[in-house]
């Protein structure tokens, strides 16, 4: 399985690096002349060097990892930062629940058959569920992930803005009709559903 390409208008089937004789990227087949045909960069591009070794093992792995995970029917997270915030939600969201059946209860101890004192399950289960929101959203704090997402969120309405102006440019579109065409184009973005949050954090 090809991996696919961050080098736009190029897949990973060739070296893509920028030629410094020609315009344009390199189209000899990625890791031409090195230890790693197929992957990375060619030889002539620096594909022999240590970096470049170190970077196309990597790629090989993720899309050895991508192919398995195809295989079981499983779809790769595209986007980890909004994947780990649904998941504190879904953290939260048990942490309330097992919150609430604790303080339906009378006591949190009761008396075994044996006589010996037991801690009740769904102190256990709140205590569990505790942990496991500490764990995810000291991760969310510590990588700054809805900062990232706004930055995110940022460039991509940069980049749509961009391609609205250069369409109507191209299109011969001018004056007040581009700046309609403007305000229609920034409410459909304004209607695209936010980058989920966290309640609470």
């Amino acid at each position: 399985m090809t991996a696919p390409s961050s080098r736009p208008g190029l897949d990973s089937r060739y070296c893509g690096a920028q030629r410094k004789q020609q315009p344009g990227p390199c189209t000899r087949p990625a890791g031409w002349g090195t230890s790693h045909p197929g992957t990375g960069r060619c030889k002539l591009h620096g594909g022999s060097t240590p970096n470049q070794k170190t970077s196309a093992a990597r790629q090989r792995a993720e899309a050895e990892a991508r192919a398995v995970l195809a295989e079981l029917g499983v779809a790769p997270v595209d986007d980890p930062l909004k994947q780990l915030l649904a998941l504190a939600g879904q953290v939260l969201a048990w942490q309330r629940a097992t919150a609430e059946l604790v303080n339906r209860l009378e006591s949190v101890r009761y008396q075994s058959d044996g006589g010996s004192e037991q801690i009740r399950a769904e102190v256990l289960l709140y205590e569990r569920a505790m942990d496991r929101a500490v764990a995810v959203l000291t991760a969310i704090a510590r990588l700054n992930i809805e900062e990232r997402l706004a930055a995110v969120a940022g460039r991509q309405v940069d980049a749509v803005v961009g391609a609205v102006e250069a369409a109507l440019a191209s299109a011969g579109v001018r004056g007040e009709d581009a700046i309609q065409a403007k305000r229609v184009a920034a409410r459909h973005l304004r209607a695209l559903d936010p980058a989920p949050s966290v309640e609470g954090v």
